[in-house]
């Protein structure tokens, strides 16, 4: 969620600090502030909002130092505003902190005992405090950190900077990720590698419960133990044109029109030349499988509710799927021959990944399907799927979606040849129809100026119903969602089925309500609810193909005509009219579409 970033530098700190938190941005925040040593002295600058409200005080009230730390705050304890804002200073220490500071209170309190106060609403603040006790103490700021970091319970990724000191920061990670980047007589701290992309690709992940003293030419990691922990150093490769928009307005926009080419990637990745489905080692043979258990958050978790029907109906195997943030509290049994099968955009989702550990140890196998192969998640599985996405930056998740729903689609396949359900020529036949996907995209994304004329209308209304049946239903979750998350319309989607026992409520003249009813083997059951919605004066938006808007008769108010899909894999083809609908709401209501509102890309904190 938030976005830390630390430099020891060869160059002015503000400058870099400020741009680095730029390439953070997309995680979401409501404040930001940076701070640095110059000749000794400690100083901070922050403000509210967005990172331009800090470029402007700090033109005005610049800060000079060749070593800084920088923040951007997604409020959880207190109120956004500069008082609460990061860095957070006591005395000789600045911090910023991504996490939750559990046991703050008693902290806090323990230090007013001691008559030292607190002066913001943060759990952070109570660190920086505890640090600067202990430096009074006579601690060295080494020492002062490593206790501080000691008597901490909770989630946190930590960076302290010390008065005196312009060659040292030290870092901390548990249950939020950090990464520390190496330069040439230079070092760097950031929340992940797209931050330091632009300084460094030689990249040390910490591990859970590292804690790391930097200086410009050294680095020691020491494991929770407090014993020397040399973590490898690795090189990676980040696309610098996957941050830019290309020409596009938004984000958003240019990550739903980059989907033909990632899912292209995807495929190719995982298909060989004669249409069998190759996994990376050590690989999975759903023959030996008795239950997948699928737990995720938010999209990720719609991804999985769709896989349960692929899985389910195409390879006859008993799916449980779950959100991340209940799992683990409901402690499930997880019994002989279930496999864990985790799905993450960041790899670092910490619901998500609190799951995993539940499950470590219980289950046969852990596999993850992520979009970071270097993160906590990727290297906490026994088999990690990596999405091939690419960079996404805007907060409502398209082509990640898209590429989780590939992968998974791809793996019931695979589950089906290996149960015995499905032979050779039917199998090729159904990768056949997955190869076709981004074709099938690249002509869908033809309905956007359609979807424009649509949302200016969408964006006059409350509240919006989505409806959806069989393998449309999570999807028509998924449309809910997004429009939602970036246009704040209220949204809710149901089962079409379902309409009857409750929800037709709801419906009135002024409510849309959108079907996606492809042509497939219960569109007639869907286009019967859609009857009742409209002899109640409901406005209905149908998207569906071409022989189902005939079938489906007159009455609506709007449809949208698909191109022909193969209805087993339609919604992943469905997700784009879904993307772009709730796009152009947004940018029809001139909402932030790429960082909405109290919302964060990745969610690092429970």
């Amino acid at each position: 969620m938030c976005g830390i970033v630390g430099i020891l530098g060869n160059h002015e700190a503000g400058p870099i600090l400020v741009e680095a938190l730029k390439r953070l941005e997309y995680r979401g925040y409501d404040s930001a502030g940076i701070a640095t040593v110059q000749d000794g002295r400690l100083d901070c600058r922050r403000a509210v909002g967005k990172l331009v409200n800090l470029q402007d005080v700090l033109v005005y009230d610049p800060l000079a130092g060749k070593s800084g730390i920088g923040h951007t705050r997604w409020a959880t304890h207190g109120a956004p505003n500069v008082n609460n804002a990061h860095p957070h200073r006591a005395g000789k220490v600045a911090v910023v902190h991504n996490g939750i500071i559990e046991n703050f209170r008693e902290l806090r309190a323990e230090l007013a005992q001691k008559g030292i106060s607190h002066h913001t609403d943060t759990d952070t603040e109570t660190v920086a405090l505890l640090a600067q006790s202990y430096i009074e103490q006579g601690l060295a700021p080494r020492d002062a950190a490593q206790k501080t970091i000691a008597r901490l319970e909770g989630a946190y990724a930590l960076c302290f900077l010390f008065e005196g000191e312009d060659d040292l920061l030290i870092a901390a990670r548990k249950g939020s990720p950090l990464a520390i980047g190496h330069g040439d007589g230079e070092m760097f701290v950031g929340s992940d590698a797209i931050a330091l992309a632009p300084m460094t690709d030689r990249i040390t992940y910490l591990d859970e419960g590292d804690w790391a003293v930097i200086t410009r030419n050294s680095l020691e990691i020491r494991d929770v133990s407090g014993r020397l922990a040399n973590r490898p150093m690795k090189v990676i490769q980040i696309d610098t044109a996957m941050i830019d928009k290309a020409g596009h307005k938004h984000f958003m926009a240019k990550e739903i029109a980059e989907q033909p080419t990632v899912i292209t990637g995807a495929l190719g990745h995982y298909l060989a030349e004669d249409g069998s489905i190759i996994l990376p080692d050590p690989g999975l043979d759903f023959a030996k499988i008795e239950r997948l258990t699928m737990v995720a958050c938010g999209t990720a978790s719609y991804a999985c509710l769709t896989a349960k029907y692929w899985f389910e109906q195409l390879a006859g195997l008993p799916i449980e799927v779950d959100v991340a943030s209940e799992f683990r509290y409901r402690e499930p049994p997880i019994t002989k021959g279930t496999v864990a099968l985790f799905v993450s955009q960041s790899g670092e989702t910490a619901d998500t990944l609190a799951a995993l550990r539940y499950c470590a140890g219980k289950a046969d196998k852990i596999v993850s399907v992520i979009n970071v192969p270097e993160s906590s998640i990727a290297r906490e599985s026994d088999l990690p799927l990596p999405i091939l996405a690419g960079t996404e930056i805007g907060v409502a998740s398209t082509k990640a979606f898209t590429c989780q729903l590939t992968v998974l689609a791809l793996m019931a396949i695979k589950a089906a040849t290996d149960r015995g359900r499905l032979n050779a020529e039917d199998a090729a036949k159904m990768t056949q129809a997955l190869r076709a996907m981004p074709g099938l995209m690249n002509a869908a994304l033809g309905i956007e100026e359609h979807s424009q004329h649509i949302a200016r209308k969408l964006a006059e209304a409350r509240d919006i119903l989505f409806l959806g049946r069989g393998r449309m239903y999570p999807l028509a979750l998924e449309g809910a969602l997004k429009l939602k998350e970036i246009s704040y319309i209220h949204a809710e989607a149901y089962a079409s089925g379902e309409l009857k026992h409750g929800p037709i409520a709801l419906v009135d003249e002024h409510v849309p309500v959108i079907v996606m009813a492809p042509r497939d083997a219960l569109f007639d059951k869907t286009i019967s609810n859609m009857q009742e919605v409209m002899a109640r004066g409901g406005q209905v938006l149908l998207i569906t193909d071409k022989q189902g808007a005939e079938e489906a008769g007159s009455g609506v108010w709007e449809t949208i005509i698909m191109p022909q899909v193969d209805p087993f894999f339609a919604p992943i083809l469905y997700a784009i009219p879904a993307q772009l609908l709730a796009y152009h709401t947004a940018v029809a209501k001139g909402t932030d579409v790429d960082q909405p509102r109290n919302l964060a890309k990745s969610v690092t904190v429970e």
